[in-house]
């Protein structure tokens, strides 16, 4: 999907680059012929996108104004992609800053055009009736829109493609319950949009002229009401007809909790989901049209959208997912270097074991932990644990994987994050479950001279507090049973299945 870029491509700078629509409209920048540069708080997440080789990537952060100076030096075009989820009481004031910020620095080093991906508000609707999350996008692209730089708004609804998590959000909920009893926004109308036509509008947008400087509603062809889109993706997915009813006494938090439950989608991000379906969400104009033209199919009908998502689902290529993103309050605290700690106790649960296999064979069945393989010990375990979390309102086990064989930094996996990867050595997760403290899980491979294959994994603690204290020495007693089995049972798989790979 390559859409025409200004003479030579502009130079465009992507904050947000590690999420879900930001790494996928890196390449489709780069395929129109655009030079990018990537802002990112920790760059090494983007080391392991395909497109990173083709792409610039600094370090900064949207709220720290002299970070940004750098990375604004000499851009055309800066898409502005970063959103909070966090659902704390200060999150309106830190997108507020981070907008106000990015708008002076833009202004000041003679950006051309900033573009803006915010939420399709409904019309008639004064700002304090909108769910916060929906109000802060409104309030950011009023921000953007009043910097001095000419800015392009874009604002969808509920964005359909492989990985989204309001695709998930449908998808699971259709495909797991044939009876559901549903909240009241079943019956709000919402006009979807394909990723494929949002990432067409961002790249497009690159070359509007200098004199626009406004809002664009943009839609798919379809309104359709929630109810009628679970319908038409158990129609489109080959499933039997849902029996949907309809229940007011469901709130957006209930209906929320309920939804984290059933789906993978946690409920601390299902909250905004669900209080943006309150009101209809339909376009009231599609005047981007004068600027990036529609061709023909365009833009992607509902059920072609659905169709395209799962074909990429089942053909295991999404490229990015909802998770791509760390979920509100996760530890981003990268793991502390034994020689320069001093943060107080790290506790550690190591094993080792020989294995009969080759590296390689080892370092296929580190890299495919979790999602449908689970974690090689006491599955019942991992799964009440899994459970604990999302009852507390973490992200629990059900995220899964983003690729069934191959990892990245920064993929989610689980209630892990991947924080780094030597690949065919190393493999080190963070946990993003709610802890009173920090926690990582690593699996390593060691070959020595005599060609013995060691597998060693490493599971570290840094708690907070007394309740951090009294977390490890409460599981501690389990810990030979989760993590001695699941070292035992690695091995044990690497050995079948290089010695099936070798059998004749």
């Amino acid at each position: 999907m390559n859409t025409s870029s200004p003479a030579g491509g502009a130079r465009c700078l992507v904050t947000g680059a590690s999420g879900y629509i930001g790494g996928r409209l890196v390449p489709e920048l780069l395929d129109g012929g655009h030079h990018v540069r990537c802002l990112a708080r920790h760059p090494d997440k983007l080391r392991d996108f395909p497109w990173a080789g083709r792409a610039e990537t600094v370090r900064g952060d949207v709220t720290d104004a002299a970070s940004l100076r750098p990375a604004l030096d000499g851009v055309d075009v800066a898409y502005y992609l970063v959103h909070s989820m966090s659902s704390t009481p200060d999150f309106e004031d830190r997108d507020r800053l981070a907008a106000r910020t990015f708008a002076a620095e833009a202004r000041a080093a003679g950006v051309r055009r900033i573009v803006y991906l915010g939420g399709l508000t409904p019309r008639g609707v004064p700002d304090d009736e909108l769910s916060p999350h929906l109000r802060s996008r409104t309030e950011v692209g009023r921000i953007l829109l009043d910097s001095g730089v000419p800015t392009t708004v874009l604002r969808a609804a509920v964005v359909i493609g492989s990985g989204s998590a309001s695709f998930e959000m449908l998808r699971y909920l259709t495909e797991r319950l044939p009876v559901m009893v549903t909240p009241r926004w079943v019956g709000s109308r919402v006009q979807p949009i394909a990723v494929r036509d949002v990432l067409r509008y961002l790249v497009g947008s690159a070359g509007m002229p200098a004199d626009v400087n406004r809002t664009f509603d943009i839609g798919g062809p379809d309104v359709l009401t929630y109810r009628e889109m679970m319908e038409r993706y158990a129609e489109v997915a080959g499933l039997r007809t849902r029996l949907i009813v309809p229940v007011p006494v469901l709130t957006p938090r209930l209906s929320s909790q309920w939804i984290g439950l059933v789906t993978p989608v946690p409920a601390s991000l299902a909250k905004p989901l669900t209080e943006s379906l309150r009101h209809e969400v339909v376009c009231g104009e599609h005047d981007i049209a004068r600027y990036v033209p529609d061709g023909p199919g365009r833009p992607i009908p509902f059920g072609e959208s659905l169709r395209l998502a799962l074909r990429r689902v089942r053909d295991a290529q999404v490229t990015t997912r909802w998770s791509s993103a760390s979920p509100p309050g996760a530890p981003s605290d990268p793991l502390p270097t034994d020689p320069e700690w001093a943060g107080g106790s790290l506790y550690t649960d190591e094993r080792s074991r020989p294995v009969g296999a080759g590296p390689d064979a080892l370092w296929r069945v580190i890299e495919g932990v979790g999602g449908e393989n689970g974690w090689y010990s006491f599955p019942l375990a991992w799964a009440l644990r899994g459970w604990a979390d999302r009852l507390v309102g973490g992200v629990g086990l059900r995220r899964g994987r983003r690729d069934a064989t191959r990892l990245r930094v920064g993929d989610a996996l689980d209630f892990w994050r991947v924080e780094e990867i030597d690949r065919g050595r190393l493999l080190r997760l963070r946990a993003e479950m709610r802890l009173p403290g920090l926690a990582w899980l690593e699996m390593a491979v060691e070959k020595d001279e005599a060609g013995t294959t060691t597998y060693r994994q490493r599971a570290l603690f840094h708690p907070r507090g007394l309740a951090g204290q009294a977390y490890w020495w409460g599981v501690s007693p389990f810990h030979a049973v989760v993590f001695g089995g699941m070292a035992r049972n690695i091995a044990r798989t690497a050995e079948t299945e290089s010695g099936r790979r070798n059998a004749p």
